[in-house]
């Protein structure tokens, strides 16, 4: 139980102020019902990809603020000196890229053109699914499901289109309004195609019409005079009278009879003028951010909430009516009309690398630890071999089985399928992903060493090329780890950032969104010799859809817009240079580096573990601010989660709850050293000893023996999210023993010791802006690009200096995406009240002063020429 804090003595504190309580870190529950877990539980972190985190919950984020910056226009506060002369690391030609998942109807209903839902009938076993009977003139009839003498094996239901009572003049009609009505473009064509089959010896007219949804106006009509015998496609070309979002389209008979109906379909003109191709504005947007590879089919798209519905591009080829669909991890059914022959040629278009994602037999039914469900390991062989021949598929002669196949798809040069992931965020099966990583490693090897393999966690003694880290955080979290990957160990794997997106305080797409993940990828691309690749997720969300929240292209059956996230990625994307220019930013003549220091309070704490503690000393340049023998309550600590109790002259934890915390010390404090004894009692796990404790569920701890009592790892929690900092290493916490504890604090580096013994020693590399920098160099053009973001309220003026440029001017321009307001966003009524704007500007001698707009995101591009 919790005690409050006594009178007694018994401690000496110096400044003593209480940090506000700090909420418990939970397991979070995604809005879209699927279940995920902080680092807290699962793989231990050295098994995990470097930090990854959990998928968001819905807690709105800190708001950036107005502040009391100095306005532009003043004196510069800021300078901002890039080194033109002498490059530093190589940009990876990879770093900024699309992933794509069917996930709020982004393909079905989007991305894919198809404008008929359900079109194949296969949407619901027992219900028409967006289909429906319409009664007109005094005729009577239904529209039904058959399972009998149906089109082809790959189908399993056929619509039945019945006139039971024919009336002079009367129709009886199949209607569907597609994906929240049909949008039509007066003048447009439109490809419609059917399969049907009338009953033996009739012939049963047909009229096809798109209307409005009152039927008082006809968009286009189609007749068909006579249905020949069997099963037989029918093909027309439909030019739309009149423009709307909500049109609907009826297939009606006017006599009596039945006829079978199949694979309905209604196609606009495509991007690229592709046949089954792409919705135009949306494959533009896409285009737009010149991605550099396109990450596909998901997701958890791949996995399927079970075996059977996980991803199978084998029956995603093919002729259409060949292709039976999927029921998706998302809570619809795929028509799998995009399949994996249309994502290689997707790729191809816009001329970026394919990125496949392979199911390795992990499923998972919204828990990926609790209710994952998975193929047996002596049953793995068939799915190993289905990734070898995707690879065919995409990359073989067309004297292979699979290059064969391609080529009969009509594309008979290889695609160049040069990356493959091995599983999606599987990382939360670490037991499992151990033993099935290496079987696909080996055989994608050894059949083609050439393919890029990318793993979801880092396994013990097998080869890592590149590692998967996902994020959805605030944005408090991505500004703050806006320098994460400066002091990544350039030894290690490769990382590639495949999922991360502001997800708390982003209200359906915001700039404040838009800003920390602007300063996230600043960092990414200032350290693009270890981060090769990144993309942003989701991509697309139809806005009768949204399963999932934000996403960068929202649409409806009609148009679309970008939200500040999709500015973001198209304006890094279409402004990424080759190699990165050594910048330094300064404030007051000092680096951020230089001014960095972490400061806060302390705490005790437990996790599902008994634990004692005594003697707490913290301690300052030899000066005591807080020393403690915790034998008795003393008015120094607050505890603020957990049962803890003074007895036996020691501070016990005796409950069992997941983090137990009691607190003590102020915020302000910093450069300290704390040493305590503390020894385990009973439980799961070992202690937690934090530091660098302020509001808001920010702070350190040193996690010893975490992760089932097998792990010590530093922690860093920012808005309630902890992720890992540094190297984890193996420990395990006897029972019954006393252990000395020791954490020397000094600027941004954690030194910590257990038993006298240096377990960790990491500097943490923060991070807290406003402004946000980096610099690069186009070698084609000579351009010398910088980009900052500024996250504060008002605008901030700083000085650049363009060391190593000629004398002179170099004419420029400052492409800016600013908001009022960090929650003002995008909308259908105001589909561009933040998008990029561009003014010229103009480098004298090498110096700049401007004012960076308050919320903004701004790539300044200056010619010198090029190589």
């Amino acid at each position: 139980m919790n005690r409050e804090p006594g009178s007694k003595g018994g401690a000496t504190l110096k400044n003593k102020k209480h940090i506000p309580a700090l909420s418990l870190l939970v397991v979070l529950l995604l809005a879209s019902g699927a279940l995920y877990y902080a680092n807290s539980s699962g793989a231990p972190p050295a098994e995990q990809s470097a930090g990854q985190q959990a998928k968001p919950d819905e807690r709105e984020a800190q708001q950036p603020q107005e502040t009391d910056s100095p306005p532009g226009g003043g004196p510069a506060a800021y300078s901002l000196t890039v080194d033109t002369a002498n490059p530093g690391a190589v940009i990876s030609p990879m770093l900024y890229g699309a992933f794509f998942e069917e996930i709020n109807h982004a393909g079905d209903g989007g991305l894919y053109a198809e404008l008929i839902s359900n079109r194949s009938f296969e949407d619901h076993p027992d219900t028409l699914f967006n289909w429906w009977a319409e009664e007109r003139g005094g005729s009577r009839g239904s529209v039904t499901l058959s399972d009998t003498q149906l089109l082809n094996d790959a189908q399993t239901r056929a619509l039945v289109l019945t006139v039971a009572a024919a009336a002079e003049g009367g129709q009886v009609s199949a209607v569907n309004n597609g994906y929240w009505g049909i949008a039509l473009q007066e003048g447009a064509e439109y490809r419609l195609s059917f399969y049907a089959r009338p009953e033996p010896g009739a012939q049963l007219p047909l009229n096809i019409t798109l209307e409005s949804p009152d039927g008082t106006e006809v968009y286009a009509a189609q007749p068909v005079p006579a249905l020949k015998e069997g099963w037989n496609q029918y093909s027309y070309t439909l030019v739309a009278k009149g423009t709307t979002a909500n049109a609907r389209m009826l297939i009606s008979a006017s006599e009596q009879g039945t006829v079978y109906l199949d694979m309905v379909s209604l196609f606009p003109a495509t991007w690229k003028d592709r046949e089954n191709g792409l919705r135009i504005d949306l494959a533009e947007k896409v285009a737009a951010m010149q991605p550099s590879f396109v990450r596909f089919p998901g997701g958890c798209f791949v996995e399927g909430k079970t075996p059977e519905s996980a991803y199978r591009w084998k029956t995603t080829i093919g002729p259409l009516e060949t292709r039976p669909g999927h029921q998706g991890y998302w809570n619809y059914r795929s028509s799998d009309g995009l399949g994996f022959h249309e994502y290689l040629q997707w790729a191809e278009d816009l001329e970026a690398e394919p990125l496949y994602v392979a199911y390795i037999g992990i499923s998972h039914d919204g828990d990926p630890v609790a209710k994952a469900n998975t193929v047996p390991l002596a049953e793995i062989q068939p799915w190993i071999q289905d990734v070898l021949d995707a690879i065919e598929y995409a990359n073989g002669p067309v004297s292979s089985e699979w290059g064969a196949k391609r080529a009969a798809n009509g594309h008979p040069e290889p695609f160049g399928l040069n990356y493959v992931e091995i599983g999606n965020e599987n990382n939360f099966q670490p037991a499992e992903y151990r033993q099935r990583y290496g079987l696909f490693y080996d055989a994608i090897k050894a059949k083609y060493p050439e393919i890029h393999i990318i793993a979801n966690m880092a396994v013990q003694g097998e080869p890592i090329e590149i590692i998967d880290e996902h994020y959805y955080e605030s944005s408090e979290w991505f500004m703050s780890n806006a320098n994460r990957y400066d002091s990544y160990d350039r030894s290690g794997p490769g990382i590639y950032v495949g999922e991360y997106a502001v997800t708390k305080g982003a209200g359906q797409g915001n700039m404040n969104a838009a800003l920390g993940e602007a300063a996230f990828m600043l960092g990414m691309e200032r350290n693009s010799d270890i981060v090769l690749m990144s993309s942003y997720a989701p991509l697309f969300v139809h806005d009768k859809d949204r399963t999932w929240n934000p996403d960068a292209i929202v649409f409806n059956s009609a148009a679309s817009y970008g939200t500040p996230s999709y500015h973001v990625q198209q304006m890094f994307g279409s402004n990424k240079g080759d190699v990165v220019l050594p910048s330094a930013l300064k404030t007051h003549g000092q680096t951020e580096a230089e001014q960095a220091v972490i400061e806060g309070a302390i705490g005790l704490g437990a996790w599902s573990t008994q634990v004692e503690y005594n003697d707490l000393l913290v301690s300052q340049n030899g000066v005591t601010l807080l020393e403690d023998s915790l034998d008795q309550e003393t008015g120094s600590w607050e505890m603020q989660s957990g049962s803890w109790e003074h007895s036996d002259g020691l501070l016990r934890q005796t409950g069992s709850a997941i983090d137990a915390r009691a607190m003590a010390g102020e915020s302000s404090w910093n450069n300290y050293t704390l040493t305590v004894k503390a020894r385990k009692a009973d439980g799961a796990e070992g202690m937690l000893i934090m530091f660098g404790a302020k509001e808001n569920d920010n702070f350190y701890w040193w996690n010893i023996g975490g992760w089932g009592n097998t792990v010590s790892a530093i922690e860093k929690s920012v808005g309630g999210t902890r992720s890992v900092i540094g190297q984890s290493v193996p420990v395990s916490i006897a029972s019954g023993k006393w252990y000395d504890i020791r954490i020397e604090l000094s600027g941004t580096t954690i030194r910590a010791y257990l038993d006298g013994k240096l377990v960790h020693e990491i500097k943490d590399q923060l991070s807290t802006g406003p402004l946000f920098t980096a610099a690069s160099r186009e070698l084609a053009s000579g351009d010398i690009i910088v980009k900052v973001v500024n996250s504060s309220g008002n605008a901030l003026t700083a000085a650049l200096a363009l060391t190593g440029v000629p004398t002179g001017q170099l004419q420029g321009s400052a492409l800016v995406l600013a908001a009022n307001q960090p929650v003002d966003e995008n909308s259908f009524s105001e589909p561009g009240l933040i998008a990029p704007k561009t003014s010229e500007v103009t480098v004298t001698d090498g110096s700049l002063e401007y004012a960076f707009p308050k919320f903004s995101v701004t790539v300044l591009r200056f010619k010198e020429g090029g190589q």
